[in-house]
């Protein structure tokens, strides 16, 4: 199958980069299709830990080639504090291609995050103020600066004075910042000369590697519920992670993708604010941000934990046409005497068949639960799915019957070979 989707299934941090660096042994490309350093991908190999923001997580292997899409927005600062990072740690980050088309990021977009967020008071989204939202609205409103335009350095140059002297007066307008203009010109301009070998026409590149037969990978960021069309509006990010998003930020075809695989925790977490029918705030929910390492590998911010949710899942196959389901961190419940799966909402005492639409009625649904028996054992050394407890196998497949896809993932660990594949 030579074009293969990942993407998040609940509110972000599923584990994504562990399922991608599995599956990228198989692939040639692996595609970061949206999103921007606003995102952590964390993979473990043996001792070492790769926490990645912007290149896609498949940079670990040689014969990938990582590619940051069309529909990413790039901070040119991180990505080559990345790139350094990686380099220094033995990986080579030679291959990596940047979309001619990607968006760029500068300090103007991160002081009107700043701006915007402080203005909100108790009602913040909970922005991670890297910028990312102002930057995709730049490119809404035909203003921003693609990545291309770093190859033709005169013409950067004044396009991004240009640009800085217009964001100081908006500034200026509404109290926020001084920017340094020249310096911002200076340093971007250094920058820009260093991005310019990666810039690539990603968009021919994967339909030509796709006619000659490789396998390519699209990695989205965040996840189904913070979609900005599907997701929890307006708790949600500027982007779309959901597989319709891996096409327009790719530039690949709906028709051309054979494989949509959804990621999802054995629990649910989210970061920030917005309805969360399955939070738990008692000692179990405690029990899940200490056991599963529940902080953002970006932010440092805790995690809210809850149980799992399968009315969100449910919805979130219809949303990405899932042809499979990756449940990882399901060791995160080996100590637990009790796995509870939340099957259904009920509002004012009444089933409710759907997963809601209207935000202020999400906050308000009961979950119904059905509560499973836990395993009460480890199971970080175990590789096939008969060799799991019944009781952890009978999870899964409650998994699967309930949202109508098979379970082809299990993670039971944190390293990249901990997990149990099934036919």
């Amino acid at each position: 199958m030579p074009v293969a989707v990942v993407v998040g299934t609940q509110w972000g941090d599923e584990g994504k980069a562990k399922v991608i660096d599995l599956l990228a042994r198989a692939n040639e490309y692996v595609v970061r299709y949206q999103g921007g350093h606003n995102a952590g991908h964390t993979v473990v190999v043996g001792d070492q830990r790769y926490a990645l923001q912007l290149v896609p997580s498949g940079v670990l292997y040689e014969h990938v080639t990582p590619v940051i899409g069309n529909g990413v927005v790039v901070d040119m600062p991180t990505l080559f504090a990345e790139i350094d990072e990686l380099e220094r740690r033995g990986v080579s980050c030679s291959r990596l291609k940047v979309s001619s088309l990607a968006q760029l990021i500068f300090p103007w977009h991160q002081a009107h995050d700043q701006i915007s967020e402080t203005a909100r008071g108790d009602n913040k989204i909970g922005t991670t103020l890297k910028g990312i939202g102002p930057a995709y609205a730049d490119k809404a409103l035909r203003i921003g600066i693609r990545a291309g335009e770093v190859r033709n350095a005169e013409r950067f140059v004044v396009t991004l004075r240009k640009r800085a002297n217009e964001e100081q007066s908006l500034l200026t307008a509404i109290g926020g910042p001084t920017l340094d203009v020249e310096s911002i010109v200076n340093l971007f301009t250094g920058l820009a000369a260093r991005l310019a070998p990666y810039i690539c026409d990603t968009v021919s590149l994967l339909h030509n590697a796709r006619e000659g037969g490789a396998n390519i990978l699209l990695e989205g960021a965040q996840a189904t519920f913070l979609d900005l069309d599907h997701g929890t509006y307006p708790y949600v990010t500027s982007s779309n992670p959901t597989a319709g998003g891996a096409c327009a930020g790719s530039g690949i075809g709906p028709r051309h993708i054979d494989r949509v695989i959804g990621i999802a925790k054995a629990y649910t977490t989210r970061v920030g604010s917005g309805p969360f029918p399955t939070e738990l705030t008692d000692a179990t929910g405690e029990a899940i941000v200490d056991i599963g390492h529940e902080y953002g590998t970006v932010t440092g911010r805790r995690r809210r934990p809850g149980w799992l949710d399968l009315v969100m899942l449910r919805h979130a196959v219809r949303l990405n046409s899932l042809t499979e389901l990756a449940l990882t961190k399901l060791d995160v419940l080996d100590s637990f005497d009790v796995v509870r799966l939340c099957v259904g909402y009920t509002t004012n005492g009444k089933p409710l068949d759907r997963y809601p639409d209207d935000i202020d009625l999400l906050g308000t649904v009961q979950p119904v639960y059905i509560d499973m028996p836990g395993w009460k054992q480890p199971l970080r050394d175990i590789r096939k799915f008969e060799d799991l407890p019944e009781t952890a196998r009978n999870v899964v497949l409650r998994i699967e019957r309930e949202i109508g896809v098979p379970v082809r993932i299990v993670g039971v660990g944190p390293e990249r070979d901990d997990c149990v594949v099934r036919a």
